[in-house]
């Protein structure tokens, strides 16, 4: 069977050639009753235009490039998945790179994309701290840039990132109303985000005159396939030795879990003997049992809002940048619960 055309559609619709490709690309102007005659035609001869010729009339590719830094991290997975709503709906479709955490690879997933002509990229929590700025600054000259939770600002660059130093003062706050004052914070290796929160976390216990350096866990490997058991193993060999502890804050949830796991190690119930705080409200911090208390990290709205910032940059043929903070919300489980030497 012969497939549909755009100069079928032309006949069907009683225009020209030039006026349904008008309207399929959003170039130009068409008048409102002639629009409404092309679509009803594309849809009674269910004309698929042809992407390749759509992308040379307009000069956009179809395709924005996506670089994420983990695929172990469910919290990049629903990130992508806002993305991805928004960018279909455009029109859009994604391709997605994968750096390791690395930041020679991130550089090399950024170069690939630019060379595979996508019509713009965005890097979820891009490697600032390890790569220089004017790499970024030369990429974001070249193509539409926008970044996800990164806190290194460039003025090319669009950006949407959550306020987690306000999220990470919530978090200690509800620990704290708790009557906890020994809170051991658990954190990754490499990352601007443990960074703040640490910052943030120390300032805290100090001002409260709580403030332990031997209470900092560093697990190496926060968003990997390893986490979760990393994270148990070194609790685990923590808890023992600590029994002033009452608390954990992680700065994940993948962090979160392994501390629930140790404490099922060591048979200490969840919350009655030790609370544990997570950070993102990824779908596995519902799963679990107990289920795990947190901050959320707003995923959907922050891959929805990048995408619509992209879109802005393309459509302004990259003149355009535009920043937007969301807030961490405390999202209240099972896995924090008054403090045992206070019942």
């Amino acid at each position: 069977m012969k497939s549909t055309t755009i100069i079928d559609v032309a006949k069907k619709a009683q225009v020209s050639v030039a006026t349904v490709s008008r309207v399929v690309n959003g170039n130009y102007p068409v008048k409102e009753a002639t629009k409404k005659k092309v679509l009803e035609a594309i849809k009674d001869l269910e004309y698929i235009p042809n992407i390749q010729a759509r992308e040379l009339n307009t000069q956009h590719s179809s395709i924005i490039g996506i670089i994420v830094p983990s695929l172990f991290n469910t919290f990049f997975a629903e990130v992508v998945s806002g993305i991805e709503s928004f960018a279909t709906s455009s029109g859009y479709s994604l391709l997605l790179t994968y750096t390791k955490d690395d930041p020679i690879c991130e550089k090399e997933c950024m170069n690939e994309l630019l060379m595979r002509n996508v019509s713009g990229i965005i890097n979820i929590s891009p490697n600032t701290e390890r790569v220089d700025s004017s790499f970024f600054d030369q990429m974001a000259s070249r193509i539409p840039l926008v970044f996800i939770n990164s806190y290194i600002k460039r003025p090319a660059i669009s950006y949407v990132y959550n306020d987690e130093r306000i999220g990470t003062k919530i978090a200690l706050e509800h620990l704290v109303s708790l009557g906890h004052q020994n809170i051991c914070f658990v954190r990754g290796e490499r990352s601007d985000s443990y960074e703040f929160k640490e910052d943030v976390y120390i300032e805290f216990m100090k001002k409260m005159g709580c403030y332990n350096p031997e209470n900092i866990i560093n697990v190496s490997a926060g968003n990997s396939i390893d986490t979760v058991e990393l994270t148990a193993k070194k609790i685990v060999e923590f808890l023992p030795n600590r029994k002033d502890v009452t608390a954990f804050f992680c700065c994940n949830d993948l962090m979160g879990v392994g501390a629930v796991n140790a404490c099922r190690r060591l048979n200490l119930k969840i919350p009655e003997d030790i609370s544990i705080m997570g950070y993102d409200n990824v779908s596995l911090s519902h799963f679990i049992e107990p289920k795990l208390t947190t901050m959320d990290q707003n995923m959907m709205t922050l891959g929805w809002t990048a995408a619509s910032l992209l879109m802005e940059k393309i459509a302004s043929d990259n003149k355009t940048s535009r920043q937007v903070v969301l807030q961490n919300t405390l999202v209240l489980r099972d896995t924090t619960g008054p403090c045992k030497t206070n019942k």
